[in-house]
């Protein structure tokens, strides 16, 4: 399978890429800057340099053309003023929805975020319009045609793979590895589970391999 990642050099996008091209999947990592690629060569990726935040929804679906499945990883990170929060994390999840539709692309997985519909949308504060922006990301995806899938994992953390995890509509707060999110994905990929479906999740007790969320 061709699989697209925007936002490939995030710590759960290079684990999920690892993870794909070694079962033999072939990995394209959106990332902004040429000092990322040796990384993304070196966990098996082409590197597509592009910025999410000048590129419109026509020049990316071109590179999407031919792909089974993208991926929405992307994220203006901890230190980033609110108004990227909204350009990155909120359009950039909207462009790639776009582009992919356009492209013809069926799937497409979004990595969002636990708790995040009781947010504030009139609050400057940022964790709020980190909330704000991941939820109408999620609520414009939705809207979509093609089988979205939103993942709202616990707090990440950097602990090994416990390969098991609890999936809900919402679930108890909790956290989960990176690697776990990384592992569910590239199952749900490869399976073609989880079509439509959003929901939340941490470590748990369900084995990864064969879930159907």
């Amino acid at each position: 399978m061709k699989i697209v990642i925007a936002g490939g050099h995030g710590q759960i996008a290079r684990l999920l890429t690892r993870q794909l091209t070694q079962a033999g999947h072939k990995v394209t990592g959106i990332i902004r800057t040429t000092e990322q690629v040796d990384d993304l060569e070196a966990d098996g990726a082409t590197p597509l340099v592009l910025d999410l935040e000048s590129i419109d929804q026509e020049e990316l679906a071109e590179y999407l053309v031919g792909a089974d499945a993208t991926v929405f990883a992307a994220g203006a990170g901890p230190g980033s003023g609110n108004a990227r929060k909204l350009t990155v994390d909120r359009d950039g999840a909207i462009l790639l929805a776009d582009a992919t539709e356009r492209a013809d692309v069926d799937r497409i997985f979004v990595i969002s975020a636990i708790g995040i519909d009781d947010h504030d949308p009139e609050s400057d504060d940022g964790w709020e319009v980190y909330k704000t922006a991941k939820a109408e990301a999620d609520e414009y995806v939705r809207e979509r045609d093609c089988s979205w899938t939103i993942i709202r994992p616990g707090g990440l953390t950097d602990d090994e793979p416990t390969g098991l995890v609890t999936v809900g509509d919402t679930v108890e707060r909790g956290s989960i590895p990176r690697a776990d999110v990384a592992a569910l994905i590239a199952e749900l990929i490869t399976s073609g589970a989880g079509k439509r479906r959003q929901f939340e999740v941490v470590t748990g007790d369900t084995p990864i391999v064969g879930i159907e969320p």
